[in-house]
């Protein structure tokens, strides 16, 4: 039997190719994160331990991580929606509503921070209306929600758009026919395919929403302790010289991003056993 490493790709330049892979994530990802955590432990744990507990610090990362899985999760159940609407209906308009879902992708940040400032405020179209029951939109927490929906809605509708496309209508095709209902087709045939396609569009999304800062400052309040965002936060060490603390909070976010990330991803790989071993005679 010939030794694994010794046979030979079908593909040639299999060593060239990981070669460049590696080089290409030590430089990209890899080294910026040594970098911040080198700046980072300049730091003693005595002087660490007062910035990432201060009551303002603790607020806006828990605001930013808040808000971001709250999005995440409404971005989930629209998304999926919007999804299968575009995969499974044809109607007038469709291509054009395709399109658009991916303009919070491709707008600075900057300027879809404007627009929504401009249309949730209190003289906007959908604030001046909301403020005469109370509500108060922009320049508040909910409208930080509304600023993550916003650039979180395309990680979701594309990563779920393939996904529905492929999958196989014989079996909702047959669930049908043996009397199920739409919801119970729904719930035991297409929605365990696609779960590990909604977990992946919400980490991504979430994963954007913490980083968001550009569509986030011109609606949020940016009132510490109240409507400030991490990344915000850090911006605002940054102006003050204070490169150290700005290093610490960032690598304390990361950090509770990363473990988000990862339960996400556990949930997943769970998904994906449970798809398989549904398929599996």
């Amino acid at each position: 039997m010939v030794p694994r490493h010794s046979r030979k790709q079908i593909v040639p330049g299999f060593g060239v190719t990981l070669s460049v892979t590696l080089f290409y994530v030590s430089i990209m990802l890899l080294l910026p994160l040594a970098a911040l955590l080198a700046r980072a432990s300049e730091l003693s744990f005595a002087q660490i331990v007062p910035i990432v507990t201060s009551e303002r610090v603790l607020a806006a990362c828990k605001l930013s991580l808040g808000a971001a899985a709250l999005a995440a999760g409404v971005n989930a159940i629209l998304g999926t929606v919007l999804a299968w609407v575009l995969t499974r209906y044809d109607f007038i308009g469709r291509r054009w509503l395709d399109a658009l879902i991916d303009l919070p992708m491709a707008l600075p940040t900057a300027v879809a921070g404007i627009a929504l400032s401009a249309l949730y405020g209190d003289r906007g179209w959908i604030g001046a209306w909301t403020s005469h029951f109370g509500i108060s939109i922009a320049y508040t927490r909910l409208g930080i929600f509304v600023a993550l929906l916003y650039v979180g809605l395309p990680f979701l509708v594309r990563t779920l758009q393939p996904v529905l496309a492929e999958a196989e209508r014989t079996q909702e095709e047959a669930a049908l026919t043996l009397g199920a209902s739409p919801w119970q087709n729904f719930r035991y045939v297409v929605l365990p395919q696609i779960m590990p396609a909604i977990l992946t569009g919400a980490a991504m999304a979430f994963a954007r929403g913490v980083g968001e800062y550009g569509s986030v400052i011109f609606i949020a309040g940016n009132i510490p302790k109240v409507s400030e965002i991490a990344p915000l936060l850090i911006v605002t060490k940054l102006e003050q010289y204070d490169y150290a603390a700005a290093t610490v909070i960032a690598v304390f976010l990361l950090s509770l991003s990363l473990v988000l990330l990862l339960i996400m991803q556990k949930l997943q790989m769970q998904s994906q056993r449970y798809r398989l071993k549904e398929v599996q005679p």
